[in-house]
């Protein structure tokens, strides 16, 4: 099953058959808007004339990676910052699965040692490696026994919470109106919770 994100048919063609390039999508995508994030292994390809091998960018000069990264339009928001985990989790896929990154996926076992895996990488928080092991699951078909357990609320079918449910135009639409309700959510009872503060210091005064 083919990676089918609101970017370019070269950049989705890329996420869906490299899998250093996918780890660097996701990695990316925080602080910057999807379509920037998954569209930026593409753009690194294009700016290094190939597609970089893990042990290329584990060993490439970290200044003339953040050169790489910075070139306008930046890969990133935060280019420096960037280029530097992207060169650490490349060292993570030379060290422990000799270079290959889909290795990663396609030897583990169960869905919670998947889920050990994406979580020890750089930038992958708790909810950022749940979400990718629902996006290997639902859009690659990764389904080692568990995944959808160890994808949490990301892994439930049919739901509308993360990237790992876009697959068209519609989709996208209603992962973003399931994100925005949830700010809006947020904003209301941090509003809520002022105004309780503040009657709360009116009424000790």
């Amino acid at each position: 099953m083919p990676i089918a994100l609101p970017v370019t048919p070269e950049a989705n063609e890329l996420l869906s058959r490299n899998a250093l390039a996918l780890l660097i999508a996701m990695l990316l995508d925080q602080q910057v808007p999807l379509e920037r994030a998954f569209s930026a292994p593409a753009d690194l390809v294009a700016r290094l004339g190939h597609e970089p091998s893990a042990q290329e960018l584990a060993d490439c000069d970290p200044e003339a990676l953040i050169a790489i990264f910075s070139e306008r339009p930046a890969l990133h928001r935060f280019p420096k910052a960037m280029a530097a985990r992207t060169q650490l989790l490349a060292g993570i896929i030379v060290d422990e699965y000799n270079g290959d990154a889909a290795a990663l996926w396609s030897t583990a076992p169960t869905g919670e040692e998947l889920l050990r895996r994406v979580a020890a990488l750089p930038g992958y928080g708790a909810a950022k490696a749940r979400i990718f092991v629902a996006l290997l699951g639902k859009q690659l078909g990764v389904r080692p026994e568990g995944w959808r357990e160890a994808a949490g609320q990301f892994g439930v079918e049919g739901s509308y919470v993360s990237v790992a449910d876009i697959v068209d135009e519609e989709s996208l639409g209603r992962v973003r109106a399931h994100k925005q309700s949830l700010k809006a959510a947020a904003k209301a009872a941090a509003s809520a919770a002022g105004s309780t503060a503040k009657a709360k210091a009116a009424a000790a005064n």
